[in-house]
């Protein structure tokens, strides 16, 4: 079994002015996508999801992040990344969640941009023309909040009730005025210490 793509959609954005004032430097953000059949459409109830795991989500990460380094250029210079997939009306969550939720998935894009971060991420179930939203996070330090961005967008024709749209994103940059701190100095303001942010 290997993936059954329909079709990839690759989403670029160009942020030059934010607040009414000029960028100091643009912010960039890519988003790639795949348009899959899902793997357990017509099964019912699958128990064991992880040989269509191990076959599909692989092949997935490898084209995706192809398809963000392509046009970001290098690895180097994706800044924050995430990830999302949602499943047409006739699938589980599960089965969003199972093509993106392995290191057999994330470790391609991992890997590709020397990232230490987990990939932020969504996995929802939705109609053809659903909102599809990634959030992303800087890739090395999840605390960093001029990287806190979320791409959005929609598929018209997709998920199909036996799709799924699986997705990566990346940002060349960060929020272009970025102005509410990083959650160092809230620890910091709030006697916590960083290995313990909730106090606990």
């Amino acid at each position: 079994m290997t993936a059954e793509i329909r079709k990839t959609l690759l989403i670029v954005e160009t942020i030059l002015i934010e607040g009414g004032r000029a960028a100091p430097r643009p912010l960039k953000l890519i988003a790639a996508a795949a348009v899959v059949r899902n793997p357990w459409a017509g099964l019912g109830f699958v128990e064991d999801l992880k040989p269509a795991i191990h076959a599909v989500a692989p092949e997935l990460g490898e084209l995706l992040t192809k398809m963000i380094l392509d046009n970001a250029g290098s690895g180097e210079a994706v800044e924050g990344y995430g990830k999302a997939a949602v499943v047409g009306l006739n699938g589980e969550l599960e089965h969003a969640s199972a093509l993106i939720h392995t290191l057999r998935f994330g470790n391609h894009y991992r890997t590709a941009v020397a990232a230490k971060s987990y990939l932020a991420f969504t996995n929802t179930r939705g109609p053809a023309n659903a909102p599809i939203m990634i959030p992303l996070m800087d890739k090395n330090d999840e605390g960093r909040r001029s990287h806190y961005l979320t791409i959005q967008f929609a598929i018209p024709d997709a998920p199909a009730a036996d799709e799924i749209v699986v997705a990566l994103g990346a940002s060349i940059g960060g929020r272009p005025h970025h102005r509410i701190g990083d959650r160092y100095q809230d620890l910091k303001d709030l006697g916590h210490d960083v290995s313990n942010p909730a106090a606990v």
